[in-house]
């Protein structure tokens, strides 16, 4: 074992898609990669929908009623929208910029939700106007929406978002008095507002947890119900459905041996907050929920049905699972093994281009080296550094293992990029450009490409 560096690779899962193109068509990466610049994004609308295929079946395996939307703001590629709604998906959207785009690429308003905080007039008077489904986070902000809808002389639906027990700290969503005058101020201004249900908001990934916090907005349903809020059916349970990036007994192992020196300049470990990326499926974790026992032995699903409540659903990673991948070029290789014992490679990009920085941690899985050079195998330990002036550049921290040595030209695969990683804090720094996005799909003969964009 090499000095300071991992001894667990975090080998990334792909799907068969994926592999194909990255065994069978790298020539044709290579040529988008020069033809369109570095980092680039491919992204694969017909994974996307592999995705929305098997999460409809999960639900429907546990008897729940449920309308999926994509939370749009996991990837800004228009392609997703598309294929949402050719598939009968609606669209989370969470501004007037992502409201529009969910609109031009297709999908009718009342299959949009309008989530996020304080919303602001001009996203309330283009729901209203396209019939969207808004969720109110306060008092003041449901009374901005009324008067809105009263002008517009339309009557909006909205979903009240309570603060739930498990997290009462929240920033989102209203506490138990104010939720009840909320109910009462629906029921005043029946004639412009709808109150359909509720949601919440809740932070982390698990399973059990955002059961318990659905089976509150059910009962908040049934007491909307009995105070006179007869369309009180609907009850979203958001997203945060985790997802698998590596084998669940590489991750552990991870973990167990994580340490400081695995890291270009020491990182502490405890300085980062690792997303779970040896996680469990998407689809086991929606059984989980909705098989969840409440009240008793009976499941969430069940006494949802029993009381006529429809779940909605809000995924954005977790529909983005294997969706996309990110190339980079690598323009100079940093040998230090013989004084700092790895090497770091320099992109041409930076962090920002595929990052979990927002959350102060790294982008774990393994990137892949593709080169056009023929190397003897031999174990290249190096991180992977931006290209801008900042000491915090890092695209990856930890001290890969690489299985030859990298060279200028050679590209960087990272996996399953497509949830977030992608285009989440992407920035002209430097003036640079954007990167772009390569849409393809196999089909049965040689893949077909284009730029993203309606």
């Amino acid at each position: 074992m090499l000095p300071g560096v991992q001894s667990v690779p975090l080998t990334a899962l792909r799907h068969p898609t994926v592999s194909t193109l990255l065994d069978d068509h790298r020539a044709l990466l290579a040529e988008l990669l020069d033809g369109l610049g570095s980092p680039l994004h491919i992204v694969l609308p017909e994974v996307f929908e592999e995705n929305i295929t098997a999460l409809r079946q999960a639900f429907a395996e546990t008897g729940a009623d449920v309308d999926i939307l994509f939370a749009k703001k996991a990837n800004k590629a228009d392609c997703f929208v598309r294929s949402a709604a050719a598939l009968g998906v609606g669209i989370d959207a969470a501004s007037t910029a992502e409201l529009v785009k969910a609109l031009a690429g297709g999908v009718p308003g009342h299959r949009i939700g309008i989530s996020g905080p304080e919303k602001d007039d001009t996203l309330h008077a283009l729901a209203v106007q396209h019939d969207c489904l808004v969720a109110v986070d306060s008092i003041s902000e449901l009374r901005r929406l009324a008067a809105t809808a009263r002008l517009a002389h339309r009557q909006v639906r909205v979903l009240l978002r309570a603060r739930t027990t498990i997290q009462p700290g929240s920033r989102f969503g209203m506490a138990a008095a104010e939720r009840s005058a909320a109910v009462s101020l629906c029921l005043e201004l029946a004639d412009h507002v709808s109150c359909r249900g509720f949601s919440f908001h809740l932070n982390g990934y698990s399973p059990e947890e955002r059961a318990m916090a659905a089976n509150e907005m059910i009962e908040h349903c049934l007491d909307a119900r009995w105070r006179g809020a007869l369309s009180a059916e609907l009850v979203d349970i958001g997203g945060g459905l985790p997802m698998r990036y590596v084998d669940p007994q590489l991750w552990d192992e991870f973990i167990q041996q994580n340490e400081p020196a695995h890291y270009h300049g020491n990182k502490t470990s405890r300085g980062f907050h690792f997303y779970p990326y040896g996680g469990m499926p998407p689809t086991q974790a929606v059984r989980t929920i909705m098989n969840h026992p409440v009240d008793g032995d009976e499941s969430l699903s069940a006494k949802a049905a029993r009381n006529a409540i429809r779940f909605i659903v809000e995924p954005g990673r977790s529909l983005l699972d294997q969706a996309g991948f990110t190339v980079f070029r690598v323009q100079q290789v940093e040998d230090r093994r013989d004084t700092d014992g790895y090497a770091i490679i320099t992109v041409a990009g930076n962090s920002l281009s595929l990052c979990e920085q927002w959350f102060n941690t790294d982008y774990l899985p393994d990137p892949l080296l593709m080169s056009a050079q023929s190397l003897a195998d031999k174990v290249f330990p190096a991180c992977v550094a931006g290209s801008t002036c900042l000491e915090n550049d890092m695209v990856t921290w930890r001290k890969i293992r690489f299985p030859r040595p990298a060279r200028p030209g050679d590209h960087l695969v990272y996996l399953n990029t497509a949830g977030y990683h992608s285009d989440f804090l992407e920035s002209r720094f430097h003036d640079t450009a954007l990167p772009l996005k390569a849409v393809l799909r196999l089909g049965d003969a040689a893949p077909r490409w284009r730029l993203d964009g309606i």
